[in-house]
């Protein structure tokens, strides 16, 4: 239950569905006793068993109140038989059950309509929580967590959090108020056969708590599983193509079997050991009410101090603590499984970002002189990426970084627009600090092209409109034209409404890298970041990309990550980079001219094309 207040406040916006519900379910609870209290005058007339009474009784206090109801009860009868006959007395009576019985089904509906509202807008809201804060956490948490995992979290955990935690919001009223009710009314019946039901309810409550212990681990075990074989699921239709190309199908539906069999395990112990709260208040239920039988038939039978027609009604009543004694048995279970889930979803929820804004944050709007790298040390792990780093970039260069893989050059990238926050050091734009700039201004001031072209399954407007809602048709077209993309754009079956499929998979690469120009283009940033835009490109393709790049980089600064070193050869500095430190600097002629590393790169390149 540590979980169920935080999860409580999602039902903040929803209070006016769950008063109205908590009124509807005390009505129900009501209604509910009355309707076997009502047996009662039917009982007497059928069995005439009613001893006339001609004066309204007196009230004489709480421990005087089942005689109290039964003399009035009596005395309304009298009262009936006198003036209407036996037959329309109990015509009477069977119509005073309908209603009772009816109303309870009323506002039992109305409860449940009412609740239904208040469960399903949690639900939304904590989807909806979720997936804003899995945008907003950083590139680094997801380098530590399955997205299978957080698709089940958003997904299933929620909906377990639905069924179980919310659940008891239904029954938090309205079955411990049939209890209640039941219960007076049993004691003005019976002190004596009411005993029982106290000794019943706190013996069957331990005995279903001792089943239910384990619930909790092997619940979150069950949600564990689903995550992962939700992850294998993510992992294979992403890299179809490669496990097909090297005949990987039987390693990968082995891995798939071995999960879903453990979750089979899993799910199987979880759910048999739920199933055993109904069996098992109802057994624990039916032993009390067998006790009652013997006990009661005493005394109507033997010391005649219980009247057959009361006797009757007590038994419908003691049948009738039942029902919610079982929802409240499988209540806590569920609160068991909940739980679980809840601790899952929460995980996500209270992980508090790294990189979340100041509150003194600045918005910065423009971009006006440098980008200062100013003894910057990185890591991921464990291992230094980048060491005592230091660089300035001037507004309308184009800087490039070389090197080999693993060298540092995308995580510059990765530092500048703020997706890591450097160890030791600091990174300023205009003299002041990325940190104490809003991520959001920071990174309106840059424009990204990445060596994958990450598209969405929309329509080529849309892709290119990305992140942006203020831009005409006309500058749409503009930056495609830019982009080198309108070509192929105008003659697609819907040209710019035509739909690219799942990751842009009806584009072929060099139009996919063309789209992602665009997209860049249409925010006309300042800053544009080019992390081996064209290292995935064939000859023709690049070509045309490169011609797109040169014409975005006009007048702008420009910070390429580059991999085929042909395409930087303009560029106003080129940094060598070697194990996260500069190794030479220089433009493409004079490094050329020193025959260092980058002139070794620039003739391993040439060796290979």
């Amino acid at each position: 239950m540590k979980y169920f207040k935080q999860i409580l406040m999602y039902a903040k916006p929803y209070k006016v569905f769950g008063v109205l519900n908590i009124i509807s379910n005390i009505f129900y609870a009501l209604f509910g006793t009355l309707a076997f209290v009502s047996l009662m005058p039917m009982l007497k007339v059928l069995f005439k068993s009613s001893q006339p009474v001609s004066a309204p009784p007196v009230y004489a206090g709480i421990s005087k109140l089942g005689d109290y109801i039964e003399n009035y009860i009596n005395y309304f009868i009298t009262q009936k038989v006198n003036n209407e006959g036996e037959l329309k007395a109990l015509l009477f009576m069977i119509i005073l059950i309908i209603a009772t019985f009816l109303l309870k089904n009323i506002f039992g509906y109305l409860a449940m309509f009412f609740i239904t509202f208040l469960r399903n807008g949690v639900l939304k809201d904590l989807r909806n929580d979720l997936y804003e804060k899995t945008v907003d956490l950083p590139l680094s948490y997801f380098s530590e967590k399955r997205k299978g995992d957080l698709i089940a979290r958003i997904s299933t955990d929620v909906l377990e959090i639905q069924h179980s935690f919310l659940s008891i919001l239904e029954l938090i009223v309205r079955e411990p108020l049939t209890i209640i009710f039941t219960i007076i009314a049993m004691l003005a019946l019976s002190p004596q056969l009411t005993l029982f039901v106290f000794i019943f309810i706190p013996i069957s409550g331990y005995v279903i708590s001792l089943v239910g212990k384990s619930l909790k681990k092997k619940s979150d075990s069950v949600q564990k599983e689903q995550g992962y074989f939700l992850s294998i699921l993510e992992e294979t239709l992403g890299g179809l193509r490669v496990i097909k190309g090297f005949n990987a199908e039987g390693y990968f539906n082995s891995k798939f079997r071995a999960s879903t069999s453990r979750f089979y395990a899993f799910s199987n112990s979880l759910l048999n050991r739920q199933n055993l709260a109904s069996p098992m208040s109802e057994f624990l239920g039916i032993g009390v009410i067998a006790i009652l039988l013997w006990y009661g038939g005493s005394l109507v039978l033997v010391e005649k101090t219980l009247a057959p027609d009361a006797f009757i009604v007590y038994m419908g009543l003691a049948y009738n603590i039942l029902t919610p004694a079982k929802a409240i048995s499988k209540a806590v279970y569920g609160v068991k499984k909940g739980d679980a889930a809840a601790e899952r979803v929460l995980e996500i929820l209270n992980t508090v970002s790294p990189l979340k804004d100041k509150d003194t944050a600045i918005v910065k709007e423009d971009f006006n002189a440098t980008i200062s790298l100013e003894n910057i040390s990185f890591k991921y792990e464990d291992d230094y990426v980048l060491k005592d780093f230091s660089l300035e970039i001037p507004k309308g260069k184009t800087v490039a970084f070389v090197g080999q893989s693993g060298s540092g050059k995308s995580t510059i990238a990765n530092l500048i627009s703020r997706f890591y926050d450097v160890n030791e050091g600091s990174i300023k734009v205009d003299g002041v600090d990325v940190r104490d700039i809003t991520k959001k201004s920071l990174r309106a001031l840059q424009g990204l092209v990445s060596q994958d072209s990450i598209l969405f399954n929309d329509t080529i407007k849309n892709n290119i409109l990305l992140g942006v809602t203020d831009k005409t048709d006309e500058e749409i077209l503009a930056a495609a034209t830019v982009a080198n993309a309108h070509e192929f754009i105008k003659d697609l079956p819907k040209a710019y409404d035509t739909n690219i499929g799942d990751s842009g998979n009806k584009l072929s690469g060099g139009q996919k890298q063309r789209l992602s120009i665009a997209r860049a283009v249409l925010r006309n940033p300042p800053i544009m970041i080019l992390d081996e835009a064209t290292s995935a490109l064939d000859t023709e393709s690049e070509r045309l990309v490169q011609d797109a790049i040169e014409k975005m980089m006009k007048n702008r600064t420009s910070i390429v990550i580059a991999h085929r070193l042909s395409t930087i050869q303009n560029a106003d500095l080129i940094v060598v980079m070697q194990k996260g430190q500069i190794v030479e600097m220089g433009k493409n002629d004079e490094l050329l001219k020193k025959e260092g590393v980058y002139y070794n790169l620039v003739k391993m390149q040439s060796l290979n094309s």
